[in-house]
């Protein structure tokens, strides 16, 4: 071994900061630092097959594990393709650290191969920091500000590093000079509470009302004890936004179930009829199915001050650790019995499971895909991970999958990313390889890196503690998230030309690839095809085949926005179109709406 380098003290500041695994691909920009990993053996590098699901996998990376996901890249090209990921990171508010290569100093101003303005194209999605190394003795500083801030913001940051830079000889730790920083690294969470006067505020608030609702987001993650036993003083219905659906347990009778366009009839009702609203680290962006405003009192707590008041009017903020700010609104309530209000709640979630079950056990051509996530329900491991692409396979698993208790599920929500699925999923395993996963894909996903993360799944296997790796692709030959959203939003038919996938023999891949493939096309197939995959000694390729007439439709929209949807289904005017229709008009039934006329 040669000189130590600039590089080598960039892969000794990663262990430094507890880093583990690396996403990311080679190239000639980023020689530097690859050749620093190989030396030193550690953190592991992850080959994708493709930078942005790389940018994924660290994404995947800090939300099932909790701490800092970092991808590395080279320039120009390899840069441009993190960014999709790292825009996941930034809207779903999570911690990320992209190390990007760029060509030498020397050259750069001229134009010159690959040559980007990187602080400017990473500008945006990395705005709380992005910074170019100029010097060898900046680089440990503006690592160490790129991961702190990356923490204490919960979002992507960058750091630039010029080749020249990567390969000159590491500077002197121990210089003590003009002009010249020594950082170090390391980071704590404060503990952040709210005054006493607020949250005495808050309980006022919540004590006056008497039909009351708890809403949860990710930011209420450990804080699903004190949620639920403020509940049950306020005998308060509670809802989760997407992000919020593996905090509570779905069981429970006054849990409405997910929020929002692809959430639940009993969740719609909640949230219409209460007259206080208690938002727990939320952020979601569907406020058409908040309560109007007005109608309801609202208290918000979250850990980022920015964030409340932004979705609904909040007449009580309080900034402040999730857990410990329930603890004290706890302490502070005067517990009233509102048991009018609670047999209500759980007469809308009753009403809402038997209207599910209904829905999953509807006749479809093959295959119906809410009973394919249904179906799940009871033989999903307790010590799973759960990985979810987008798409129309997001409504099914907001409506339809009982997550057990501490079973966390990923998806990339705000950003709302197709191709997240499979990225998602090899993080969970490579974070907790003696734990099984579980990945739900539609067929349009899984086309756009799937295919090709799958061959990262047959290269890696081998070195899982426990093999199973669970893949279920919902193929339908569509892209039925925009068709609906065609035919919802616009009024239009579905446009087959921007809608229609080709046909992929999704089982028979995994099989070429040394996996196992089962295909179903038929209900009575199902339950013996999660049974296989969940017991295969290897990862396993369920190719479910379903019906694309089946309706994404929102809950309890009045007839006049739903109108839409039989105008561009009437205008298609085909088979698929009118069984479409007649899911569209019993569903539409089943929530006391006649569309008949």
């Amino acid at each position: 071994m040669g000189e130590r380098t600039v590089s080598d003290l960039v892969v000794e500041r990663l262990s430094a900061w507890g880093v583990e695994r690396v996403f990311g691909y080679s190239g000639d920009g980023i020689d530097g630092v690859m050749g620093a990993l190989r030396r030193a053996g550690r953190p592991a590098f992850v080959q994708a097959r493709h930078e942005e699901a790389a940018a994924f996998m660290a994404v995947g990376d800090a939300k099932y594990t909790g701490g800092a996901g970092v991808c590395l890249s080279t320039q120009g090209p390899g840069a441009v393709h993190l960014l999709n990921g790292l825009y996941d990171a930034k809207l779903d508010s999570k911690p990320v650290v992209a190390i990007v290569g760029q060509q030498s100093s020397t050259v750069l101003g001229s134009s010159y191969q690959q040559e980007i303005d990187l602080v400017r194209l990473f500008g945006d999605v990395c705005a709380q920091f992005v910074q170019s190394a100029h010097t060898p003795e900046q680089v440990p500083m503006l690592l160490d500000k790129a991961f702190r801030t990356a923490l204490a913001t919960r979002s992507p940051t960058c750091v630039v590093l010029p080749h020249d830079v990567q390969t000159a000889p590491a500077p002197d730790p121990t210089a003590h000079e003009h002009g010249v920083l020594v950082t170090s690294p390391g980071w704590r969470p404060a503990r952040v509470l709210p005054h006493d006067d607020d949250v005495r505020a808050a309980a006022e608030v919540l004590d006056a009302g008497e039909r009351i609702a708890i809403m949860v987001g990710q930011g209420a993650y450990a804080a699903a004890p004190e949620v639920r036993e403020l509940a049950e003083r306020l005998d308060a219905g509670i809802v989760a936004s997407l992000l919020g659906k593996p905090v509570l347990d779905e069981e429970l009778p006054v849990h409405t179930g997910v929020m929002g366009h692809l959430g639940t009839t009993a969740s719609a009702a909640l949230l219409q009829n209460c007259d206080t609203l208690l938002l727990v680290g939320t952020n979601d962006p569907w406020t058409e199915f908040y309560p109007a405003p007005g109608q309801a009192r609202a208290v918000q707590i979250d850990i980022d001050g920015r964030r409340l008041g932004v979705r609904y009017p909040v007449e009580v903020p309080l900034t402040g650790d999730a857990a410990e700010t329930l603890r004290a609104l706890i302490a502070a309530v005067k517990p009233r019995p509102r048991p009018a209000w609670r047999t209500q709640v759980e007469q809308w979630v009753r009403q809402w499971h038997e209207t599910a079950t209904a829905r999953a056990d509807a006749s479809a051509e093959p295959l119906n895909p809410q009973y394919v996530v249904r179906s799940l329900n009871g033989r999903l491991p307790d010590d799973a991970q759960v990985a979810v692409d987008v798409g129309s396979v997001v409504y099914w698993y907001a409506r339809h999958l009982r997550l057990p208790r501490g079973v966390p599920a990923h998806l990339s929500s705000t950003l709302a990313s197709m191709g997240c699925g499979l990225p998602y999923g090899l993080a969970a395993k490579l974070a907790h390889p003696d734990r099984p996963v579980v990945v739900l894909a539609g067929d349009g996903a899984f086309q756009m890196t799937g295919l090709a993360e799958l061959v990262t799944v047959a290269a890696r296997w081998r070195d899982w503690a426990d093999p199973r790796f669970v893949v279920c692709v919902l193929d339908n030959g569509d892209l039925a998230e925009v068709s609906w959203e065609q035919r919802e939003m616009e009024g239009e038919p579905r446009f087959a030309t921007s809608q229609d996938l080709p046909a992929v023999p999704y089982a028979q891949w995994a099989e070429l690839l040394g996996l196992r493939g089962i295909r179903v096309g038929s209900p009575e197939e199902m339950a013996a095809a999660w049974d296989e995959a969940l017991a295969a000694d290897r990862p396993v390729l369920v190719h479910a085949v379903v019906d694309a007439a089946i309706p994404l439709l929102p809950p309890a929209r009045p007839s006049e926005q739903v109108e839409p949807m039989f105008a561009g289904l009437a205008a298609e005017n085909d088979d698929l179109s009118r069984r479409a229709e007649d899911h569209l008009r019993r569903e539409r039934a089943d929530e006391g709406y006649d569309d008949q006329a």
